[in-house]
């Protein structure tokens, strides 16, 4: 093949033709037919979903990856600048910034040798598909891919009040606590409605096709406003043993961890196993975002708390939120973390995370994007080595690109950002359903209602406005290289940005994608 491959990634085959089209609720949000995806072209062309990563160090090499099958395989550049020049129209735009035509795309590049075409024939670099055939199949592939992960078992957020004892400037509910139009939110989960939804589980986990003769663990997050209060204590209590009851119960919670304490005996394996909490900073800094309504902080009182849960056998999962205001912090906050010796703990983890602005308190402009936040860290990361306690969206990625090498064609592809559009329900104090965490306490938007006269009552219209959300109803992700990596992105950043829940939102994600692949293979193969 005169070297033109130079090293072909092992993958499992079949993923590509295992279509599964059955859909349960009651409402199909996806297209039953498409148009014919059966190769038409004489001459092959270059597949659309051809993804190509830069390596460092050599201009002479480069990686190819399938942005459906998934498969991989390192070529020399001449073959890369074959295939772009082969390709018969531009990329879609949102994932490149500005650009413009790349001169290579009109060059008469000559083409490989015989062995090396039909390589990459074989591996789909190269396909018989028209651009619109390519596309149907492309749809037909992730929307199917989609229902499949709607056949299983539902994952549930459980919200036992509205209510919280902090006044972040930045939280995306800051107005259920100071608007007093909605202060008939603030109450809490009664025992009646934790009776309710658990006899209608099973009418719901029916629509996905869930076999309750099996023996299965159901997951529960607790999530609020702020769910374990002192005040919500009783309610938690009960829930978590009409679950215990119902069928094998885990239960994890997101929580700002001011008032832990007074779940102590409720916390450890048998019980809640895991809690993300959120540090915003060195104690100062934290004390000045995470606040109690009469100003006062909240650092001292949580730190307590995570060594206690620590202690218990908990998973503590901090959440560190940055900004450009506070990321001269980290070096500050990660020698707090070894000053209390949280690192030495197998059970405790600390990530980072963007702030988007989603009400009038927080600047855009002081808001980091992933990519940029990813630069920033790692620049931060090698003066000060300490900051190794925390993971960036780069490790998450790196994940990913590793899993790209790692496991059979397509396993680790999505068709869906996450849960609000396949399996996920949020269920609150008023037995209201939503599809996501972020879009809740509107009736007008819930996705259905638990009921004592009516029992499961499903809103089939606002349910299909959030379970049909995939890369392939997208027109712009449909026809991304990079849609099955990245799912299309957060529904709600996307609404924030677009004013559309169906739009797509990028963040870089290419950019970060190519990037991961490069750095992965590089530190397998020590370039």
């Amino acid at each position: 093949m005169d070297n033109n491959i130079i090293q072909m990634f092992k993958a499992e085959s079949g993923e590509v033709n295992r279509f599964d089209p059955q859909w349960s609720p009651s409402v199909d949000p996806f297209p039953s037919s498409f148009e014919s995806s059966t190769p038409t072209l004489t001459k092959p062309r270059t597949s659309g979903y051809t993804i190509y990563v830069d390596l460092p160090d050599t201009e002479e090499e480069m990686l190819l990856v399938h942005g459906y099958l998934g498969h991989r395989v390192k070529v020399t550049r001449d073959v890369g600048l074959y295939l772009r020049s082969q390709e018969d129209k531009r990329p879609p735009r949102p994932l490149y910034g500005e650009w413009s035509d790349p001169d290579y795309r009109y060059a008469d590049i000559p083409a490989p040798d015989s062995e090396t075409l039909a390589l990459l024939k074989s591996q789909g670099f190269l396909t018989r598909r028209t651009q619109a055939q390519e596309l149907s199949f492309f749809r037909q592939f992730a929307t199917q891919k989609a229902k499949r992960q709607v056949n299983t078992l539902p994952f549930y957020l459980i919200m036992p009040t509205y209510s919280c004892n902090l006044r972040c400037p930045y939280c995306f509910q800051d107005h259920m606590r100071t608007d007093p139009a909605y202060k008939h939110l603030l109450t809490t989960m009664s025992e009646e409605t934790v009776d309710l939804i658990f006899e209608q589980l099973p009418v719901l986990e029916q629509r996905h096709q869930v076999d309750e003769s099996q023996e299965l663990t159901r997951t529960y997050k607790f999530f609020g406003g702020e769910p374990l209060l002192k005040e919500t204590r009783p309610i938690v209590e009960y829930f978590m043993a009409k679950a215990k009851s119902h069928s094998k119960a885990r239960f994890v919670a997101i929580s700002n961890g001011t008032e832990l304490h007074h779940y102590r005996d409720l916390l450890g394996e048998d019980g809640i196993s895991e809690v993300q909490i959120t540090l915003d900073g060195k104690p100062e800094e934290h004390d000045k975002r995470r606040i109690y309504p009469d100003g006062t902080g909240s650092f001292s009182l949580i730190a307590e708390n995570i060594t206690m849960a620590l202690q218990a056998g908990v998973k503590i999962m901090a959440r560190v939120n940055v900004d450009k205001s506070n990321l001269a912090d980290l070096p500050a906050l990660a020698s707090v973390i070894k000053q209390y010796g949280w690192h030495r703990h197998k059970n405790f983890g600390s990530y980072l995370a963007v702030i988007v602005a989603h009400n009038d308190q927080t600047e855009d402009e002081e808001c980091f994007g992933t990519r940029e936040l990813n630069h920033a860290f790692n620049k931060l990361k090698q003066k000060y080595p300490d900051c190794d306690v925390f993971q960036a969206d780069g490790d998450a990625m790196k994940k990913k690109a590793r899993q790209a090498f790692d496991t059979g064609t397509g396993n680790n592809m999505v068709s869906q950002f996450c849960g609000a559009h396949s399996n996920m329900y949020v269920i609150d104090a008023f037995a209201d359903i939503y599809a996501c965490y972020e879009k809740t306490g509107d009736k007008k938007i819930r996705i259905g209602h638990f009921d004592k006269a009516s029992g499961l009552n499903i809103n089939q219209k606002n349910e299909c406005n959030w379970r049909s959300r995939t890369v392939a109803s997208n027109p712009i992700c449909a026809q991304c290289r990079y849609a099955l990596y990245c799912g299309g992105g957060c529904a709600i950043n996307a609404e924030v940005r677009t004013g559309k829940l169906h739009a797509n939102f990028c963040d870089s994600f290419g950019k970060r994608f190519r990037e991961s692949i490069a750095e992965v293979y590089c530190e397998r193969n020590a370039l």
